[in-house]
């Protein structure tokens, strides 16, 4: 394998020469969804590095913790979970390893060639949003676990993911217990997305972009509340399920 570095105005893709069309997509499509993002968040970072590996061994490899975190996100889930992100490199599979992760359904490809807007969204939201800025170095795990729904949620919405999650979305409602809400870590990279999707919705994608720039001090449930013009949380939750059953029910 060499490794070699091809270049866009806003990113750089690291990648082994002989994916050198594949990395060149990638970064186009990085710089549309630079773009895109450009409209609703304050922050949209330059000169990020986009770390590209041909499977998922050589990806773990960079971060020990994805196979934890491959194994404690829904099997609904699991083969979109394709890379991670830091604070001036993005790590993921090749194109061609995504394509083989995808299924025969509907919507499943799509998912995976948005991998790599969602992690460049992960990192606007966290440039964006000061709170998790701040607490994600020393606190890390614990304020990650507590909002992952709503960081993974708006990483994935915007990124485009939710718009071709429903089979995704219809399995998992078929396996295991039904989500809590907000969704937990287990079910933050899939039904995070759905939340933000109800919301803007109702308020708008600007209305969600703001939800995603901040952390409410009194936690999730304060920050739900809020966003919902302080309807009761109940009256919420039953939305949630209901826009859920429905986007299962579409397929």
């Amino acid at each position: 394998m060499t490794w070699v570095e091809s270049a866009s105005e806003s990113f750089t893709a690291r990648h082994d020469a002989a994916v050198g069309d594949d990395a060149r997509r990638v970064l186009r499509s990085l710089e549309r969804a630079r773009e895109h993002l450009a409209g609703y968040f304050p922050r949209t970072p330059r000169g990020i590095t986009i770390v590209l590996h041909g499977g998922p061994v050589g990806l773990a490899l960079t971060n020990p913790l994805m196979p934890l975190i491959w194994l404690s996100t829904a099997p609904a889930a699991r083969r979109y979970v394709v890379g991670w992100s830091g604070r001036t490199e993005l790590h993921m599979l090749e194109p061609s390893a995504l394509a083989a992760r995808a299924s025969n359904v509907p919507g499943s490809r799509e998912m995976l060639e948005h991998g790599a807007a969602c992690l460049y969204a992960r990192r606007v939201v966290i440039a964006s949003n000061k709170d998790l800025e701040r607490v994600m170095g020393v606190l890390r795990m614990r304020r990650e676990l507590r909002w992952a729904w709503l960081l993974e949620g708006a990483a994935r919405w915007f990124g485009g993911q939710t718009a071709h999650a429903r089979p995704a979305i219809a399995r998992r409602l078929r396996e295991g217990r039904p989500p809590s809400f907000p969704p937990g870590p287990r079910d933050a990279a899939l039904l995070g997305g759905t939340v933000i999707d109800l919301l803007a919705r109702e308020e708008g994608a600007q209305a969600a972009a703001r939800f995603a720039s901040r952390l409410h001090p009194q936690g999730p449930r304060a920050a739900l509340s809020q966003a919902f013009r302080g309807r009761p949380l109940a009256h919420t939750e039953g939305a949630w399920r209901s826009h859920l059953a429905r986007l299962a029910g579409a397929q």
